[in-house]
């Protein structure tokens, strides 16, 4: 599978229509691991997930995590999660909202003035919701062998939004569609360290990772190590007879607020219970968070930081986030009763082939969130890329 282009979506085939098996069981009997194989089976080196089904949890993996020793890939390891990122930093956001020390209709240049190059106001809300307009990205890289020769550049917050914005027209006017801006969540740090006075980093700590003793997750910038990793990354970069790169350790400043955290399976499970369940926002703004505009990616609604499904076996629906950037595809989804939690993800993404990227989705989340998996293909669904711009 070729490199996947900035701002389009992979159209795959999903599973959702006749035949049936039954659901998941958080046990080590789970359908959820076989599952796994078949994204492995898909042409990816590894998967994994941790499930929550009522009071237990269940974690597991397939494939190979590591391709230098043929560890087996550990779901209690930790991983990049790439666009999850960003509902954690639309919480905080929506957190200073709550204060009072931001409003959601605010036009972000009352507190960034000269940031943004547009004559057009654009609010808080249009940056967490994706109908800003702004553009999408940098132009991260221009050829394939890059995304693994570049890896040491670092970027601080403006320069990302310079590179993206200078020169660039709006995509539409603010407000009058949906275009996912990774930009656009640079501008919301930026914006959560200009209200606050305090780094971003130090935010995510004080407000979300601290009090949800969330040990496995942070926010690193130019860290670029992760540390007991659930599994190390890998693309096929030059070619396809060519082994796959190593591409775990990277500096990922170029995404900061849009997708540079670490964290594990069991954290974000952890971290969604608390955001769905009330615990980090008022009920009045978390309704406004998962306020989604329909089909606005592939299958998935888009609210203010955070992505909804219908679920396509019937039942309570889906949210979360998925993420993508090279060496790591993670999906994090919760039925609205939080009865049913998975947060899993493979050790390749932007090379990946179709397959696996469809096993992931249509696959392994069904066999965790539904009492009976849909098993049959019949209707086309788009899952969308979420991750750098790529060439």
């Amino acid at each position: 599978m070729g490199m996947k282009q900035a701002g389009v979506v992979v159209g795959l085939v999903a599973a959702l229509a006749a035949g049936l098996v039954s659901g998941a069981q958080a046990s080590p009997g789970s359908p959820v691991r076989a599952a796994l194989g078949q994204v492995v089976a898909g042409g990816v080196p590894g998967a994994y997930a941790a499930v929550v089904d009522g009071g237990d949890t269940w974690r597991g993996s397939a494939g190979v995590g590591d391709l230098r020793t043929g560890r087996a890939p550990d779901a209690r390891g930790r991983i990049r999660v790439a666009s999850v990122t960003k509902t954690f930093v639309a919480t905080v956001v929506l957190q200073l909202v709550g204060e009072g020390r931001l409003g959601l209709d605010d036009p972000v240049a009352d507190h960034l003035p000269g940031l943004l190059p547009y004559a057009e106001p654009i609010t808080v809300r249009q940056l967490l919701g994706h109908t800003s307009g702004v553009p999408r990205d940098i132009a991260h890289y221009q050829t394939i062998e890059e995304v693994d020769t570049k890896r040491w550049e670092t970027f601080t917050p403006p320069q990302l939004v310079r590179l993206a914005t200078d020169g660039q027209p709006l995509l539409f006017p603010p407000g009058t569609g949906f275009s996912y801006s990774n930009v656009g969540y640079t501008v919301l740090g930026m914006l959560v360290e200009r209200v606050t006075g305090r780094s971003l980093a130090g935010e995510l700590e004080r407000r979300v990772f601290r009090p949800l003793h969330l040990r496995d997750t942070s926010f690193p910038t130019y860290q670029p190590f992760v540390v007991n990793p659930a599994a190390r990354g890998y693309e096929r970069l030059y070619g396809e007879t060519a082994p796959l790169t190593d591409v775990t350790t990277y500096v990922w400043s170029r995404l900061w607020a849009s997708g540079n955290l670490i964290s594990s399976p069991d954290d974000l499970n952890r971290f969604f219970h608390a955001l769905l369940g009330g615990r980090l926002l008022p009920d009045d703004l978390l309704a406004q968070m998962k306020d989604a505009r329909p089909e606005s990616i592939g299958p998935f609604g888009y609210g203010l930081g955070l992505m909804h499904w219908p679920s396509p076996c019937g039942g309570e629906d889906w949210w979360g986030h998925g993420g993508d950037l090279p060496g790591y595809n993670t999906w994090s989804l919760h039925t609205t009763d939080l009865t049913r939690q998975v947060s899993a993800g493979m050790n390749q993404d932007i090379t990946a082939p179709a397959a696996a990227h469809e096993n992931m989705v249509f696959t392994v989340l069904p066999s965790a969130l539904c009492d009976e998996v849909p098993m049959s293909t019949a209707t086309t669904a788009n899952i969308p890329y979420l991750g750098p711009a790529l060439p």
